[in-house]
């Protein structure tokens, strides 16, 4: 494998889509800080029978991986949104968000820009009307209703905060893992590699399925890996099934759901995923579009060809924020091991994967009687609490809410 052309490739790769990505977070801050999670509960409740199609519309923007959704998704569940609605919510966000759309449309094009949400959004709706149909009230546990934390602070700091520190932090080391990969794709894998799948598209989805279901792939992350993987030969469709499936579903999320809405609707959560991501994958290849990356600069990959000063300023900012956030998670692990009061206990805590893994831990514990200050960390598995409450009481909210508690740390 040439170095040079490994890392002239991935230059070119963070150069396209840096622009996009440090937008594309901004707005997700905004979504984040300015828009209530009380707006979305108003119109998922069960007397909306419009509640499956407002939960995909509503969530296809925001930028929630597939652990993350799933404590966003039990706090509306407590906000009393319907049963379908949760698993319209469940299937269509963590597919896309709007910083995942923006950097589709940066290296994929205006195709996969529009076909991608689109997907989603019939997925997700169509997951809600069979779980509607199918799965009753009494087969989703209820879980006891759990105050919402009110953030305080400047609005600009915190929509800055979220969108260039939290969000890297949760799924910086993912994306840069998938522009490393598409890197390598590019330089090391033979260009007729997927060639020889050319007469057999769906043997190609089911590969694609069995490598990306399993995983805990980001929506962000998955796009220059896809990318990669079509330049050499991979079919348009296997490429849609990767961008749906991978991100919407892993292992950890399937064990949440089931232990969190019952096996019934984790089955129904599942198939639907698989079931439309090879669906949607079939009718893009017969459609017979051509979906072509020579004229873009991530996918020429040109030794000849510099980015323009504009991206690498972008590329430059992205990667340091990106470092910056690596390193604070990093050094996280070992800042909350030693309480400071005799009154603090360290719990540990699995199955956190994100910030909103964090909160969702925080708001279960913060109103139990007893507890002055809770505070979680997804790098170093811990739960903090600050008070006189009962290690039986933490662990029956963590518990509660699809999280394991392992006792104290």
């Amino acid at each position: 494998m040439d170095i040079q052309s490994f890392f002239t490739s991935l230059l070119n790769v963070v150069c396209e889509m840096a622009p996009y990505l440090l937008l594309g977070f901004f707005i997700a801050g905004v979504l984040h800080v300015f828009v209530p999670q009380k707006f979305y509960a108003n119109y998922l409740s069960r007397n909306n029978k419009f509640s499956v199609l407002w939960a995909a519309l509503l969530g296809i923007p925001l930028p929630l991986c597939s652990c993350g959704v799933i404590p966003t998704a039990i706090g509306l569940r407590n906000e009393k949104a319907s049963k379908g609605a949760i698993a319209s919510f469940l299937i269509a966000t963590p597919q896309t968000g709007i910083d995942s759309i923006l950097a589709t449309f940066s290296l994929m094009g205006l195709g996969f820009a529009i076909i991608r949400p689109t997907a989603a959004l019939i997925t997700g709706v169509c997951g809600g009307l069979l779980v509607n149909r199918l799965v009753h009230e009494d087969k989703i546990v209820d879980i006891d209703n759990c105050s919402c934390q009110v953030e305080k602070g400047n609005r600009i700091w915190r929509v800055l905060k979220y969108a260039y520190y939290d969000m890297l932090r949760d799924i910086g080391l993912r994306l840069l893992i998938g522009l490393i990969v598409a890197a390598l794709i590019q330089v090391a894998v033979p260009d007729e590699f997927f060639l020889s799948f050319g007469s057999q598209p769906l043997l190609q989805m089911l590969v694609i399925l069995v490598i990306a279901v399993p995983m805990y792939i980001c929506s962000t992350g998955s796009i220059p890996v896809a990318a990669a993987l079509m330049m050499k030969g991979l079919s348009p469709g296997a490429a849609l099934v990767m961008l749906m499936a991978g991100p919407a579903v892993n292992l950890a999320s399937i064990l949440v759901v089931h232990k969190s809405m019952g096996r019934r609707f984790t089955s129904i959560y599942l198939m639907t995923i698989v079931g439309f991501a090879v669906l949607f994958g079939l009718l893009l290849n017969a459609t017979g579009i051509e979906f072509s990356f020579a004229d873009q600069d991530a996918c020429c990959m040109g030794a000849s060809t510099m980015p323009s000063p504009f991206k690498i300023v972008c590329a430059t900012v992205l990667t340091l924020l990106i470092i910056f956030a690596l390193m604070m998670k990093f050094f996280s692990k070992f800042t909350t091991k030693k309480p400071l009061d005799p009154d603090v206990t360290v719990y540990r805590v699995e199955d956190m994967h994100c910030s909103h893994c964090e909160a969702a831990v925080v708001r279960a514990v913060e109103d139990l009687p007893g507890v002055e200050k809770a505070k979680a960390s997804a790098s170093a598995n811990t739960l903090t609490i600050k008070g006189s409450a009962t290690e039986e009481a933490i662990r029956a909210a963590v518990d509660g809410i699809g999280y394991t508690f392992k006792g104290k740390a």
